[in-house]
């Protein structure tokens, strides 16, 4: 996510970053729900209290994980919150379809922006489409052709990663900056 948000802060946006607690303690097991949120939600706290970010638009995000623990702020209906973005959205474990991630997201009332692999294990996008049906909010659904959860493609593609990255960083900042209003920050 460093070298997302890097491309993002190039593009003109403000970007705070943050590592949940598990990662922060260099431990491999993500911690439970709540624990997730409350690091996202004083990550946000930080940024706001920042000087000059607390007036710009906030939008939230994340890749995986992270994106789905943002969609569950949203879905809350954390204050002033503009936008969320979710990278690699993971509807489900991978080859556990009967098992989705789901109950939170017709909560979700704000745009909605979700990038994902075509083949993503976690969720393809025709597994998504049905789900989002169900979200009040407006949802952008973009397609990574050929992608994988982490969106890799396959060579036989014709586009490298610096391709799909580059598109992916300028999607990101148009999207925050068209739907969400003006200079976004993202925690």
């Amino acid at each position: 996510m460093t070298a997302v948000a890097t491309g993002l802060a190039e593009r003109g946006l403000v970007v705070a970053t943050f590592d949940f607690p598990y990662m922060a303690e260099g431990r491999r097991v993500p911690d439970r729900l709540p624990v997730l949120e409350e690091a996202f939600r004083h990550a946000v706290e930080r940024a706001r209290a920042t000087e000059g970010l607390g007036v710009l638009p906030l939008v939230i995000g994340g890749k995986s994980m992270g994106g789905r623990v943002a969609t569950h702020l949203a879905a809350e209906g954390l204050v002033g919150l503009r936008g969320v973005i979710s990278l690699g959205y993971p509807l489900h474990p991978p080859g556990r379809p009967e098992r989705p991630r789901t109950a939170h997201l017709p909560g979700i009332r704000i745009p909605w922006l979700i990038v994902q692999g075509e083949r993503d294990a976690f969720g393809t996008p025709d597994e998504l489409q049905p789900v989002l049906a169900g979200v009040p909010g407006p949802v952008t659904l973009d397609i990574i052709a050929g992608g994988d959860h982490s969106f890799a493609v396959p060579r036989r593609m014709g586009r490298t990663e610096s391709d799909v990255r580059t598109a992916l960083l300028d999607r990101m900042a148009s999207w925050s900056r068209d739907v969400c209003g003006g200079a976004a920050q993202s925690a």
